[in-house]
């Protein structure tokens, strides 16, 4: 997505460079429209420099930070050599995060998508999220509960919901918890397998996002393993379903212990 506008001074923008003078580069713009910036030989890196080309080429992607916005000479003032390493590789991420959204959005709405429905879909997601990326993303990851304050119409949102599910790799961590179960009354078995469907949960307690499997260690031991898209959401899960399994054998005159370690020697 290319903005319309012109950068703030201080921001880390992607560009490349589309020609090298002895004084110094010139920078297009990646992320906005019909924007050039200028880099002084000064401003490409520390030290003294005798030939340009050395540090830079044409063709090259760089990230460079704005250091004065002339609106009225058209002129807009980079540096490279003020981008440490850590701020390059996360700025450009970002920029490959928001190619790969605009790419969804030309799955989600066709490559012929003009630029004033182009525009106000990503605005609309741009109110509720950081990005483009970051709205699909959770698209994803919660469905059409994520954009339920999105200003967009039914058909749109199914869209995107759809496009991200088929192509968002989301990141999910998976946590696991154990619990013993004990019953001694004469049904205890049945009572047992009672606890871990309750612990396993259904459709009403477990949300799309989360992936939650109970299996057998070695008596009285069972694993409980949640997988989620991060770890306060998996962790939640992890103890609420241990929990389920307790309300459910306690009630029936068993005991729980829910612990992180694995205790049996054997699988």
């Amino acid at each position: 997505m290319k903005y319309r506008g012109w950068p703030d001074t201080g921001e880390l923008v992607v560009g490349e460079v589309d020609e090298i003078a002895d004084f110094g580069v010139f920078v297009d713009l990646d992320e906005y429209q019909e924007k050039r910036g200028l880099c002084h030989i000064s401003e490409v890196a520390s030290g003294w420099i005798k030939n340009v080309r050395d540090h830079v080429r044409e063709g090259q992607t760089v990230v460079a930070k704005v250091l004065d916005v002339d609106k009225s000479a058209q002129q807009i003032d980079l540096s490279v050599k003020d981008v440490n390493e850590h701020q390059r590789k996360e700025t450009i991420q970002k920029w490959k995060n928001e190619q790969k959204a605009d790419n969804w959005m030309e799955i989600a709405f066709g490559e012929e998508i003009d630029d004033e429905r182009y525009s106000a879909v990503a605005n609309a997601l741009l109110t509720e999220f950081e990005s483009l990326y970051d709205g699909f993303e959770q698209a994803a990851i919660h469905g059409h509960e994520a954009l339920e304050p999105v200003t967009l119409d039914d058909a749109e949102i199914d869209a995107i919901v759809e496009t991200a599910r088929q192509n968002v790799s989301v990141p999910y961590v998976t946590v696991t918890g154990y619990v013993d179960l004990s019953c001694p009354s004469g049904a205890g078995v049945d009572e047992i397998k009672s606890a871990l469907r309750a612990a396993e949960g259904d459709a009403e307690s477990i949300s799309d996002e989360i992936d939650l499997e109970v299996t057998y260690v070695g008596a009285p031991e069972y694993r409980i393993r949640v997988q989620a898209p991060d770890y306060q959401t998996a962790e939640s899960a992890l103890e609420t379903a241990a929990a389920r399994a307790d309300d459910s054998l306690v009630a029936d005159g068993g005991t729980v212990q829910y612990h992180r370690d694995r205790r049996t020697e054997d699988e």
